[in-house]
């Protein structure tokens, strides 16, 4: 899972002002608000429709740009042109038509459909949201183009003018040189969606997931960068020689009342759609200030690519190839799998905590406690007898972090227990239950949770009884104890593979790989 967010003040913000004048950006995205957002309606109403479609003489001036706009995306990036890329002009209906062929054939949206209990059990999403009609209309409103890597073709809208979708193509096409380098099919598609059942794929499953996250935010965060240098052209400015710019840019994107879909979402979904296109941008940003060679932030990252959203928001990790420690799984099937089958293991990432923190204590919070991350991982079960398999009530759940310091464990795990009452009734903690003064026992209409705190960690048991929670409270304590020397030796080593997968992973890498998003265009 993971959860995300990102000098020139006023000269840089006239010239951002100017260029998407310029440009003619005229669709304005949305932002994850400072704040959570109300709770969403799981089916919202949809708006009325007064939109006009492009005229065939416009059509003509879109198709002849094609060529013009991948030659500069091919020079902003150093990334070579081995054929031409064929190009489509699509109605909505054809779009709509595309999102449920997606959400019903993508891995990412199988497994995102999967783990939505999981969400709902962590208290990322309410538990009578229903995730994918909402997401459907979500990106319905959102998508401004798309290229499909399985045809070669990117798809320009039928009703988007001509001088909003050029620059969406500079975008899209610079996803079709990607692929030209690296085929998109395969470099996006590391990590398995096949339910682990034993030891040995608990372990695939942790050592691997990431890796799409973070190769989607490289994905769009070129893309975006070839985006913003083709509108700033005009003033003939880039992002590389004009830095201050980002900051601004990021800012600009931010909702205009022009996307009520995204609006009403929860903030997962909000997070999960800015986070490849502000901190892919931000990576890629970092990545061509501190390099000479101008193709290191393209070629030079496809080439070698990040494997977790830690990278991907800590951009000098990810150029002194130094990756978060290794928290280890232990073996943990000889405890549940007599009343319980597996349903997902995975990451809790920077990225993860980032929303989580944000979610149940604010802002301040977050900005707080995401850096202070230093490692997690969960994992679900569901009851074999459960009634009611579509049900929370169903799964139990495991959650073990790691902080840089034992203050900040204690602060996640106060706010953490202060928001049980989000996710359970009759909350009620059990203090005659507990053992010592680093535990806590809460009862809850879905069984009990503990809590245990010891030094830098943090364990979290919901729904699974006391005795099955602390024999499991006992192996994951354990495991880090026995791999503290391998994790010491990991904060400075190179080229380590890092721990990943997460439940925002899953709404990253499908709502990415549907194409570019209002959300993604600065507006003015």
């Amino acid at each position: 899972m993971q959860l995300r967010r990102f000098a020139g003040r006023l000269a840089g913000l006239a010239s951002l002002l100017l260029v998407f004048a310029l440009a003619g950006a005229q669709t304005s995205p949305g932002s994850a608000p400072q704040t959570p957002p109300p709770p969403a309606s799981s089916q919202p109403q949809a708006q009325p429709k007064t939109e006009t479609h492009i005229t065939p003489d416009q059509a003509k001036e879109l198709f002849a740009s094609v060529g013009q706009i991948l030659q500069f995306a091919s020079g902003d990036t150093k990334l070579e042109i081995k054929h031409e890329v064929k190009s489509k002009l699509i109605t909505r209906a054809e779009v709509e038509k595309y999102l449920v062929d997606k959400m019903n054939d993508d891995k990412d949206a199988k497994r995102m459909e999967r783990s939505e209990i999981v969400l709902k059990k962590f208290g990322l999403i309410d538990s009578d949201f229903q995730l994918r009609p909402f997401l459907v209309k979500l990106l319905d409103e959102q998508i401004a183009a798309y290229y499909d890597s399985k045809t070669k073709t990117v798809n320009l809208l039928d009703w988007i003018d001509p001088a909003t979708q050029k620059p969406v193509l500079a975008h899209e096409l610079t996803h079709a040189l990607q692929d030209q380098r690296v085929n998109l099919d395969k470099w996006e598609n590391q990590t398995s969606d096949d339910l682990s059942h034993s030891y040995a794929e608990d372990l695939h499953h942790v050592a691997t997931d990431e890796d799409d996250t973070a190769r989607e935010a490289v994905l769009e965060g070129q893309a975006m960068a070839v985006f913003v240098d083709y509108s700033l052209a005009p003033i003939h400015r880039t992002l590389r020689d004009s830095p201050q710019l980002i900051d601004n840019l990021l800012d600009n994107m931010t909702d205009d009342g022009d996307s009520p879909v995204l609006t009403r979402a929860p903030l997962l979904l909000q997070e999960s759609l800015l986070f490849p296109y502000k901190d892919g941008l931000k990576f890629e940003a970092k990545l061509m200030t501190d390099s000479k060679d101008p193709s290191a932030a393209f070629a030079g990252v496809l080439d070698r690519p990040p494997h977790s959203s830690f990278e991907i928001m800590n951009p000098r990790a990810y150029e002194r190839q130094v990756t978060v420690p290794l928290l280890k799984m232990p073996d943990i099937h000889p405890v549940i799998d007599a009343q319980y089958n597996p349903y997902d293991i995975g990451v809790m990432g920077e990225l993860d905590v980032r929303i989580l923190s944000e979610l149940f204590g604010g802002s301040q919070a977050a900005a707080e406690l995401t850096p202070a991350w230093d490692g997690g991982l969960y994992y679900a079960a569901q009851r074999k007898d459960a009634p009611d398999k579509d049900s929370t009530a169903s799964v139990a759940l495991l959650y073990l972090s790691q902080w840089k310091s034992p203050d900040a464990a204690e602060d996640f795990m106060k706010m953490y227990a202060g928001e049980l009452g989000r996710k359970y009734t009759h909350v009620v903690r059990d203090s005659s239950a507990e053992t010592s003064q680093d535990e806590q026992i809460y009862t809850t209409n879905e069984g009990p949770v503990l809590m245990v705190i010891s030094g830098n960690d943090v364990f979290v048991s919901e729904s699974f009884d006391l005795n099955t929670a602390r024999k499991l409270q006992l192996l994951l304590f354990g495991a880090q104890q026995e791999s503290n020397s391998q994790v010491a030796s990991l904060r400075n080593a190179p080229a380590h593979r890092v721990i990943g997968n997460d439940l925002a992973g899953n709404m990253v890498r499908f709502m990415g790989s549907c194409g570019m998003m209002k959300v993604g265009l600065p507006h003015h």
